[in-house]
């Protein structure tokens, strides 16, 4: 963390009396009716005095008190914040020892009624509950006065007097006395008490329970802090001690907000700015943290610091409770064991004892773990106290030692801080107070910045112009959280609003592009010129190599702005798996999806900037897998080489042959299947024909010339295959010995 402790301008400060006056802003004295010793609360209660809020939605609360000797300590926090409080609550004792910290349970009403014959939902009314304590002896009061216990509550309705058809519904008690069964209406008894004392204690635990759940925003924690053991002392105490308790609670996100003031020559008018006389194309920068107080109490003078960084935040239900899944196992009845089958047993040789962890093989000889343990802490040695402040949280000692820790040891130091390099730290040099629900506006920045006014190019954001922006540069040592900016434009009479910007957060040293306006002054236009450029060519073993690279080339037209020049800057999309290779001069920035390169615009000029991305790639033809019109069409290609293109036309006439032989293979078994068809068609016509006849003749006729046919056919196939044979392995010899 880069410690940034900034103190804001003397004119920034000019606006904390207004907020005095409401109870915001800084303050030089102590909470009213609080006392106060060495700038410290007294009297052994904690007080809020330090406040760290972070842009990872937590807040750091710290609070003091000066004790003497052993010391509960009592902090309330809201009900919501007991798990983040139970998490990361840590205590620093400059010379005495931590002890316990306690707050009362949750005692959800589920836990508070588990012991209880009854429920939270049967205190919903008398009679629910009186159903539900069912057996328990009551004794009514008034002029008719039962006891018994409690058989039943039955509803019942009846007809009130008049003749309006009016009716109420009332409940009737069934009791078990010693005379028998007796009856009472319920909304009739003065007076029905449970005669068992314990029962009523029950019943005024439950109500207690549920009076308690209906209150429960607020918990109170008491630390027990142990005075020091000091030798010396004749009764174990020693003076006065500080003790810090602090954690960390979910708070709302600060956020930060900047305004920006340039005058048209570049010179702030603001007056001079905090660092010295502003130079050519610097502008005044005022930043501001904006943050609320919703941490349930009001902030009384504390020592106020934003954090902006991206720390990890977690949450976890510490203050629930949680129970165990436990499985459930049938109980073992003697008569229903059944001891499975003994398949042998196995002897370990020597080496296999060697193997065995050395924990297994030494647990015989191993002490008891109460001997293993540590001494109890009163047992422990006492240390010598180190100067407050000086030891690490990890090195925390026992009870009763002393062990006194920085609360912020991470935050404070500034060398600490510059090695993490995680987060920036705004502290406020005075005491702040923000009531309970407030907002504050604290200043954070408040410098000259140098900046330079550019018009950025985003396709994706306006095809046709390009954003006026400013180039803001961070010269200081200290990063810029990210927020909005507003800028405003000054000259000698007043100040006019131009727009706002988003600013990312602006590392030391570096720059960020600010748009805020849509410069309609100037045009830019874009031609696309997609080309492909082969390299090389090689051809082996029947495969074609062909080293190609894709170019695609971007024509911006750019026509300036009639007022003055323009510094424009184009964001050129990049490509993955593309190189910029033109312009080939200089090193443009690059951004995570765009390319930004400068073109220098002269007023009522039109320029042109040409962009080109290459892809080198390789293409792997199989000529064998091509056919003749396929292979031709390659070898028509002009900007192949031309001992290329020659072999290509050869071999297209070799594939011509080989397809030219394979048709005719095709013709003789289409007609070779023709004719089996026809005298499949002949033969079956011969058994419907008398025998001797001549149409039995003539069939038989027609059959013998099909074979005959047949016959021919199977010897030309023979000789057409045999030369389709020949003519695919002179295509193949021809492609394997071709080498270019």
């Amino acid at each position: 963390m880069t410690r940034a402790i900034l103190l804001a301008s003397t004119a920034l400060l000019m606006t904390a009396p207004a907020a005095l006056a409401a109870g915001y802003g800084p303050t030089g004295g102590q909470p009213a009716g609080e006392q106060m010793v060495g700038g410290r609360p007294a009297g052994g209660q904690l007080a809020l005095t330090r406040v760290l809020l972070s842009t990872g939605g937590v807040g750091y609360f710290e609070y003091e008190a000066t004790v003497s000797g052993d010391a509960d300590l009592s902090l309330e926090v809201r009900r919501d914040q007991v798990d983040d409080v139970l998490k990361s609550i840590v205590v620093y004792d400059d010379k005495g020892g931590v002890g316990t910290i306690g707050l009362p349970g949750a005692e959800p009403l589920d836990t508070a009624f588990r012991e209880l014959p009854f429920s939270a939902g049967d205190l919903s009314s008398p009679a629910a509950l009186l159903n539900a304590m069912r057996g328990a002896e009551v004794t009514s009061g008034g002029s008719r006065q039962l006891t018994g216990r409690l058989m039943s509550v039955t509803e019942e309705t009846v007809r009130l007097p008049g003749n309006d058809g009016t009716t109420t519904t009332r409940h009737r008690v069934t009791l078990m006395t010693t005379e028998g069964l007796r009856q009472l209406v319920l909304e009739e008894a003065d007076a029905l008490r449970f005669t068992d004392p314990a029962v009523q204690a029950q019943i005024d635990r439950a109500l207690s329970a549920v009076a308690e759940n209906a209150r429960r925003e607020r918990r109170r924690l008491t630390v027990h802090s142990r005075a020091p053991q000091d030798k010396t002392s004749q009764d174990g105490q020693a003076g006065d001690r500080r003790v810090r308790v602090g954690y960390v609670a979910e708070m709302p996100l600060w956020k930060a907000t900047y305004r920006l003031s340039m005058a048209q020559n570049g010179q702030p008018q603001n007056g001079q700015p905090p660092n010295g006389p502003a130079k050519e194309g610097s502008g005044a920068l005022q930043g501001w943290a904006v943050l609320e107080n919703l941490s349930g109490e009001d902030w009384q003078g504390v020592d106020l610091t934003v954090v902006s960084g991206n720390p990890v935040t977690l949450r976890q239900a510490l203050y629930t409770p949680y129970f165990v899944e436990r499985p459930e196992v049938p109980v073992e009845v003697l008569g229903r064991i059944q001891p499975t089958a003994d398949e042998g047993t196995v002897t370990l040789n020597d080496a296999r004892q060697a193997m065995r962890p050395q924990s297994e093989a030494s647990r015989a000889g191993a002490p008891p773990a109460t001997a293993m343990a540590a001494p109890p802490p009163q047992a422990t040695p006492m240390a010598p106290a180190p100067a407050p402040m000086a030891e690490p949280l990890a090195k925390v000692a026992p009870y009763g030692s002393a062990a006194g820790t920085p609360a912020m040891a991470a935050v404070s130091g500034a060398e600490a801080g510059a090695a993490e390099g995680a987060q920036v730290l705004f502290h406020y040099p005075q005491p702040v107070s923000v009531p309970n629900g407030g907002t504050l506006m604290m200043p954070i920045v408040a410098r000259a910045l140098p900046v330079e006014r550019v018009a950025l190019y985003q396709p994706g954001t306006d095809a046709r112009h390009p954003l006026a922006s400013l180039r803001l540069r961070n010269d200081g040592d200290t990063a810029l959280p990210p927020g909005l900016l507003t800028f405003y434009d000054r000259n000698a009479a007043a100040s006019a609003y131009v727009g706002d910007a988003r600013m990312a957060t602006l590392p030391a040293g570096d720059s960020r592009l600010l748009s805020f306006a849509v410069d309609q002054a100037v045009t830019i236009d874009r031609e696309e010129k997609p080309s492909r450029r082969l390299s090389r060519a090689t051809l082996a073993d029947g495969v074609l190599t062909l080293s190609v690279t894709d170019r695609q080339s971007t024509l911006y037209t750019v026509a300036g702005a009639p007022d003055g020049d323009r510094s424009v800057v184009i964001e050129h999309p990049r490509r993955p798996g593309w190189d910029l290779a033109v312009p080939a001069e200089g090193k443009p920035e690059v951004t995570a999806n765009a390319y930004r390169l400068p073109l220098a615009v002269p007023a009522g000029k039109t320029v042109t900037l040409t962009a080109t991305l290459e892809r080198p790639r390789q293409e792997r033809i199989v000529l064998t897998d091509l056919t003749a019109d396929q292979i031709a069409a390659r070898a028509s290609a002009p900007e192949l080489p031309p001992e290329v293109r020659q072999a290509l036309t050869m071999l297209a006439g070799l594939r011509t042959a080989v397809a030219e032989k394979e048709r005719r293979i095709a013709d003789l078994e289409r007609e070779r299947t023709e004719r089996i068809a026809d005298q499949d068609r002949l033969r079956e016509n011969l058994k419907a024909l008398p025998a001797g006849s001549d149409l039995h003749k003539r069939t038989l006729a027609k059959m013998a010339e099909a074979e005959t046919r047949l016959e021919a056919l199977a010897r030309d196939m023979a000789t057409a295959r045999a030369e389709a044979e020949a003519a695919r392995q002179t295509l193949r010899e021809r492609v394997k010995a071709m080498t270019i």
